[in-house]
Order: structure tokens, then C-alpha cells, then sequence
């Protein structure tokens, strides 16, 4: 271990999500979400990372026709086992009728237990989003049926179907996230019937339940796809407020049953 490492802080004037799903196609080591933005932490010069973000803020505003800024701060510490004090800072977290715990903890006598060692990604059950759909899941998935987890991350989505007794089917565009979700399925010895590396158009399957835990403009581009697949019901989130309107107009043609809203947040469960 050096004796030395670089902590890069990223605040983003707006656009979380997007700056999110970049870190996550460009940093190998994980990042940290805070309430204002991001921390990278790396044994590697992060310089070159922080000019990529400002080149991705100005191609942002370009394509978006705003104004988007990030604000980068790097700074050198001491090295220390900074991965286990996070880890250590991670609080088990109950929602709906799961428990999502780290391995170092105990499970819970009372609910569906999921475990997820977090390594300083998304995907834990803290994120707004992620809680967001693991309500929905509880109340909509039951036994037997086939469900979907669209963009899984690290695949607790589908491990809570799973839970439930669905049979359950994944993809991911990222590569990293496919070999993540294999893991985790492992480590809660639980069964997936299928996972590849891609999108929801991969395939011809009807699902009981879809679930697509994206960003909201990537959720209009592939509502085709997602209504196509979708027998029954459709879980969509990663939707922020102001994109709402945009995202319920896409999919105008299917129900809405349940709206989730968890700060700025929103998830939506929509019927055929």
C-alpha cells in the first residue's frame, strides 16, 4: 500500500444522474454519492479523471442547450484502509420486505435477507432510487412469476424477486455490472435463470414484471423495447421529478397504479 492517495470530490451544478452513469463507465475503483455530487478515491493521479468530467459538463450543456458546470477538488492524504472505514460506515438498511446487509453483519429473523458488500458503488439499497423499487417489487412481485431487472447494476433488484420466488432474468450494457450481479447472486446463493451483456431488446421474452432502474432519458429511448417485454407490469425509476412529466407522456398508453416519491425522486409502476 502507498503511502499516499488522492481523493477527488465532484459537484455537479445538476444532471446527477448523468454524471453518475459516467464515474460509473469510467472509474474501475468505485466512487462515493453524497448529497452534493461524488468522491473518487484512488492511488492513481486523478487529474486526468477531473479535466474528463469538465470535457463532460461542456458536451452536456452543448447537447442539453444549458448551462452545466462541475466543480473538481483533488487533494492528497495519508494513506489509510480508507475502502474498510467506508464499508464500516455502511448501515444495514430495511425496506419493504427486504434487509439489505453487508456480510459482516447480521441478518434480520423477520425479513428477506439480501446481502451486498458495497464497494464505494450503487446498488446498496441506500439510494433513493434503489429503495424506491425494492417497495415496488414487494408490493408487486409474487411467486412464480417472471420478472426482468433491466440495467441490474449490482442485481439487487432481481435478487429480491428472486427472494420472492420469481424467476428472474437480467441484462447490463456494462460488462463490469453483469460480472458484479454474478457475484452477488453467489454470495446469496440465489438462482437467475438468464443474464447478458446488453439491453432489453437482447431478447423476445414477455415478463410478468419489468424492472428499469435507469436515468429517465434513457428510459424514453428504450420505451419500445420495455412495453414490448412487458406482460403485465413495468417498474420504472431513476425518474427526477422535473423529468417526470416526460417519462409519464412516453408511456401514456399504460396505467400508472403506484407512484413512489422519495425526495426528488420518482418511481412509477405502470400497467398494460
Amino acid at each position: 500500500m502507498q503511502e499516499k492517495y488522492y481523493e477527488l470530490k465532484i459537484q455537479p451544478s445538476s444532471h446527477l444522474e448523468l454524471f453518475s452513469d459516467f464515474l460509473d463507465s469510467s472509474v474501475e475503483v468505485g466512487f462515493e454519492e453524497t448529497d452534493k455530487g461524488f468522491i473518487v478515491r484512488s492511488e492513481d493521479d486523478l487529474e486526468a479523471l477531473a479535466w474528463g468530467l469538465e470535457q463532460f459538463a461542456l458536451a452536456l450543456s452543448e447537447a442539453l442547450s444549458e448551462e452545466i458546470s462541475v466543480d473538481t477538488k483533488i487533494q492528497e492524504k495519508e494513506n489509510e484502509d480508507w475502502i474498510s472505514a467506508y464499508q464500516e460506515g455502511i448501515e444495514p438498511v430495511a425496506v419493504g420486505k427486504f434487509y439489505i446487509h453487508p456480510t459482516w453483519s447480521e441478518p434480520s429473523s423477520d425479513l428477506e435477507n439480501i446481502k451486498i458488500d458495497p464497494a464505494l458503488a450503487f446498488g446498496t439499497g441506500h439510494h433513493p432510487t434503489t429503495a424506491s423499487c425494492l417497495k415496488a417489487v414487494s408490493a408487486h412481485v409474487k411467486k412464480g412469476m417472471e420478472v426482468v431487472d433491466v440495467g441490474c447494476g449490482s442485481g439487487i433488484l432481481a435478487l429480491a424477486a428472486s427472494k420472492l420466488g420469481a424467476e428472474v432474468d437480467l441484462c447490463d450494457t456494462d460488462s463490469v455490472s453483469v460480472e458484479n450481479t454474478k457475484e452477488n447472486f453467489a454470495l446469496n446463493e440465489t438462482h437467475y435463470r438468464e443474464i447478458w451483456e446488453g439491453s432489453i431488446n437482447a431478447t423476445d421474452k414477455e415478463y410478468d414484471v419489468v424492472i428499469a432502474n435507469i436515468v429517465a432519458d434513457v428510459l424514453i429511448f428504450i420505451a419500445g423495447d420495455l412495453k414490448k417485454a412487458t406482460r403485465s407490469k413495468l417498474i420504472l425509476s431513476g425518474i427526477l421529478d422535473k423529468y417526470e412529466e416526460k417519462v409519464q407522456k412516453k408511456f401514456s398508453d399504460m396505467k400508472c397504479v403506484e407512484r413512489i416519491v422519495d425526495g426528488e425522486w420518482i418511481s412509477l409502476v405502470m400497467e398494460k
